[in-house]
């Protein structure tokens, strides 16, 4: 959500915007929130000149009881009883505008960063880099279920008998691998400085709506039944809303994080046989890493926590790349984002592992998250996350990366300690 003093004072500037972002829809929106917006101030004048009036005619009352010209009183009494009743109007107008404000103002996109690239859609995202040599080996690579149950890894016959489509068993080695891999990230990142943290796993209504869009909201986010209370899709979602309403000191910044949490997301619609098996699922563990930080050094922050997911894939031995987003590819709250996209042997190209997204102060203002200088002013802090890893999809890059000619699968170095010392898998099929 932007300031409404900029949207105010450069609406010419937000309409652009919504222009780049190909959301031509919400055009008109700019100059209904000005209009409202003007209305609100002139009753919010109002309201202050009448509570003014109110005062200062309390005193004049007592005044003139005081002398006795309990008549005068009275009558001042009367005019005062008016407007109160006018007051009254005025506060709830009020509120209705800046309710009617805030709706649309959540709809409007945040001004993106000069550096975008320009774009309708995903297909239109810009490669930046490439890391490691992607191989693709002279042997046949199986789909990613049946390399996991050649090692009686993954059970989805009895999950969707369970819980239905989108849900799995992972078992032995394979789901010894998944915990390997989160155990792995967890320490990498504490390695980097980020303290570790395990969140709520459900959020209040206040905080998805602070961390998100109504759309993206209504896509991903499961419902608790007669709770306020909805499954996260993601731990940013708890880890941002940790500080809601909240005033930081500008020497405890930055607050840089690395959460574990299992994931809930709708995931709506028909999917291709590549997002069929554990790519695109209902449930599934994350390992996220949240920064929140000055506003000057937001860019600083958000090509380092890229930095960190290339390096962690890297150091399995994975080939990534990684790929900026371009306009009309970025949630409305975000002012930057970029894919680590991992590479796939199998399919002879690259898929997308991690999404790293810079929001600038959208959520802070959303959950009110501040920040008192050292001038005694206060301001919006900025807030970044970045997945460290998602086992499901990674184990899929995993597999296909190590899998050997035998069926076996290597194991890299810096996961033996967290499988046992095991230097590869053997199947058993």
């Amino acid at each position: 959500m932007i300031d409404i003093r900029f949207l105010r004072e450069n609406p010419d500037a937000v309409k652009e915007n919504i222009k780049k972002k190909f959301q031509d829809d919400k055009l008109p929106l700019v100059d209904e929130v000005i209009e409202l917006d003007k209305k609100a101030r002139e009753t919010q004048a109002e309201a202050d000149n009448l509570r003014a009036m109110k005062n200062k005619a309390a005193k004049e009352i007592g005044a003139l009881m005081g002398q006795g010209k309990k008549e005068e009183a009275e009558a001042k009494k009367a005019e005062v009883a008016a407007n109160s009743a006018r007051l009254a109007e005025l506060e709830a107008a009020e509120g209705e505008l800046q309710e009617k404000i805030t709706k649309i103002m959540m709809v409007i996109p945040q001004i993106i960063d000069p550096s975008v690239p320009i774009g309708k859609d995903d297909s239109e995202n810009v490669e930046i880099q490439k890391y490691g040599e992607p191989v693709v080996p002279d042997f046949e690579i199986p789909y990613h279920t049946d390399i996991m149950e050649s090692f009686n890894g993954i059970d989805l016959d009895s999950a969707r008998r369970v819980a239905g489509n989108g849900f799995y068993y992972l078992m032995g080695d394979i789901a010894r691998l998944h915990s390997a891999v989160i155990a792995y990230a967890r320490d990498f990142m504490i390695g980097r400085g980020f303290t570790y943290c395990v969140p709520p796993f459900m959020i209040r209504s206040n905080v998805v709506t602070g961390v998100m869009s109504f759309a993206e909201m209504e896509a991903m986010m499961y419902k608790i039944e007669g709770e306020d209370l909805y499954l996260i899709g993601t731990s940013e979602h708890s880890m941002i809303g940790k500080f809601i309403d909240t005033i930081l000191k500008e020497e405890e910044l930055p607050q840089t994080l690395t959460s574990y949490s299992p994931c809930f997301r709708k995931e709506k619609g028909a999917h291709g046989l590549e997002e069929r098996g554990v790519y695109r699922i209902h449930q599934f563990e994350k390992q996220e890493m949240v920064v929140i930080c000055k506003p000057e050094d937001s860019m600083m922050w958000y090509d380092k926590l890229w930095q960190n997911t290339v390096d962690l894939f890297r150091s399995m031995d994975i080939p990534v790349r990684t790929l900026e987003c371009c306009s009309g590819d970025l949630a409305d709250l975000k002012v930057k984002s970029c894919d680590v996209e991992a590479w796939s042997p199998r399919q002879k190209k690259y898929f997308e592992v991690g999404s790293c997204s810079n929001l600038g102060d959208a959520q802070a203002r959303r959950l009110k998250i501040r920040v008192n200088g050292e001038d005694g002013k206060k301001y919006l802090a900025h807030t970044l996350n970045n997945t460290v890893v998602a086992p499901p999809r990674m184990l899929i890059a995993f597999l296909e990366n190590n899998l050997q000619a035998d069926g076996s699968v290597k194991i890299p170095e810096v996961l033996r300690p967290y499988m046992g010392g095991m230097e590869k898998l053997v199947p058993n099929k």
